[in-house]
């Protein structure tokens, strides 16, 4: 095989009179000697220019969607677009495409929801090709910050036994055969007779394992597949997606705070600087978007100007008792415009809630603490006020909820009278109890739901646009 040159290294370095082999995909054909390849190192097509000359029965080949192989020498363009081109003295085909069924031809605009039908092939559109790029820097930032502050990796269970939310909305995993299920002498299925002898599901959380992690290694993070059997068709809500957990000892609220926004900052910082190509064109396609939409539900801000602005300030802290204050007392809550009314202390918070703190009030990030112990799950510390745990949410513009955390409750007294009153099994827990038996201490940790982080810095509008396969309820193609 020769030395293939990427498409991306050839117009970033503008040198010319040398010869490459370059390999991709036809975007487009014109003229019988122009063909614009891409190899999905950057939305950039470079230019092909081959002899008229050439057979017409390989010209005919030259279609969209086409693979192939090119030698040649890298000269400067005499046309506008491009500071060089490729003037080709071989073309080989290496994968043909036909013009009549392939979908994405440049005549054409397919939308969103069509290239979700055609999710196979939609990365090699240009908005895509973004958007997993990005996606792919985000993934390389979250292991580069916390590799940089020794933190260890640690691979949690995708299948489990425990529920570590308390939601009950999970995907059972089994080899039971269903349409004849063991039973005992109760009459309820036998799980003994299942593949690992007891009921289990996968996980919607990495937490109570990577707790145990941190109680050895002190600082640890889990970034992997998590899964909610939520039915709901949001576009907010996948059934798989990834999370980013990292759990520390000898961390206290505050220090989680820190890092958490840190942490954010870091990784949305590195793609700017990584790329600024791939944002500046979702930022234009924003704009475009934008456009259809009425004056007052356009963003005050770029995509870019956006990232910069969560890069640049500190974020507003306050606890949930002010932000219920605050909420109360606002515009849409006396005129009744929100579909949920804050009347009383102890609300849960909905979206619209917290993009208003976010996106109205403060206009800033905003982390709300100490929020009320009934809402929140049962391994969060206890405040001495007996009503609030020392939880903390991270909200965003346009998202909401971005990350959740809390200090963890070390106390094993309190937290065995916390899982007894919300009915968790004490016994099967035994183990992440066993962590406030020996040597227990002080500690923390956050969540980060990965694919709303790349829904936030590419600006797309629907979960499933930033994950490859989308999971959601009743569909699990490809």
């Amino acid at each position: 095989m020769s030395q293939r040159t990427k498409v991306k290294q050839i117009l970033a370095d503008e040198k010319v009179q040398y010869d490459v082999t370059v390999k991709g995909w036809i975007r487009s054909f014109r003229n019988n000697q122009f063909i614009a390849l891409n190899d999905g190192s950057t939305n950039n097509n470079l230019q092909i220019v081959i002899d008229p000359a050439t057979d017409p029965a390989l010209q005919k080949r030259f279609t969209a969607g086409a693979a192939i192989s090119v030698r040649g020498e890298v000269i400067a363009s005499q046309g506008k677009g491009q500071r060089v081109e490729v003037k080709a003295r071989e073309v080989e085909i290496l994968g043909d495409s036909d013009p009549e069924k392939y979908p994405l031809q440049l005549k054409n605009k397919p939308s969103l929801e069509y290239l979700r039908e055609i999710a196979h092939l939609r990365f090699r559109t240009n908005t895509f090709g973004a958007v997993f790029r990005v996606r792919h820097s985000l993934a390389f930032a979250v292991h580069q910050f916390f590799n940089e502050r020794g933190f260890v990796y640690l691979h949690t269970p995708v299948i489990t036994a425990s529920d570590a939310e308390g939601a009950g909305e999970m995907f059972r995993v089994t080899t039971l055969p269903l349409n004849n299920l063991p039973r005992d002498v109760d009459g309820e299925i036998d799980f003994k007779e299942d593949f690992f002898g007891r009921a289990t599901n996968l996980t919607v959380s990495g937490q109570l394992e990577g707790e145990l992690g941190a109680m050895a290694f002190g600082d640890i993070y889990t970034f992997g597949p998590t899964f909610r059997a939520e039915n709901s068709n949001t576009a907010r809500h996948l059934a798989e997606f990834w999370m980013i957990e990292p759990e520390m000892a000898f961390y206290d609220l505050e220090d989680n705070m820190n890092l958490a926004e840190a942490f954010i900052k870091y990784v949305i910082n590195y793609v700017l600087q990584h790329n600024r190509e791939d944002l500046e064109f979702l930022a234009q396609r924003l704009v475009e978007e934008e456009k259809q939409k009425p004056q007052q539900e356009r963003s005050e801000m770029s995509l870019l100007e956006k990232l910069e602005f969560v890069v640049n300030n500190e974020f507003m802290r306050l606890t949930y008792t002010e932000a219920i204050d605050i909420l109360k007392n606002s515009k849409p809550n006396k005129s009744k415009k929100f579909q949920y009314l804050i009347e009383d202390w102890g609300a849960d918070l909905q979206s619209e809630h917290e993009r208003y703190l976010v996106e109205k009030h403060f206009k800033k990030p905003v982390i709300l603490t100490d929020y009320p112990a009934a809402i929140k799950a049962f391994y969060m510390k206890q405040n001495e006020d007996g009503k609030t745990v020392r939880a903390m949410d991270i909200l965003f513009p346009g998202i909401g909820e971005i990350v959740g955390g809390s200090q963890r409750e070390e106390n094993y007294d309190k937290l065995v009278t916390r899982m007894e009153q919300m009915h968790l099994p004490v016994e099967e827990l035994s183990w992440y109890l066993d962590t406030r038996r020996f040597g227990a201490c002080p500690h923390a940790g956050f969540g980060l739901g990965f694919e709303r982080l790349v829904l936030f810095v590419t600006g797309m509008g629907n979960i499933r646009d930033v994950i490859p396969f989308p999971r959601t309820p009743k569909s699990a193609e490809f």
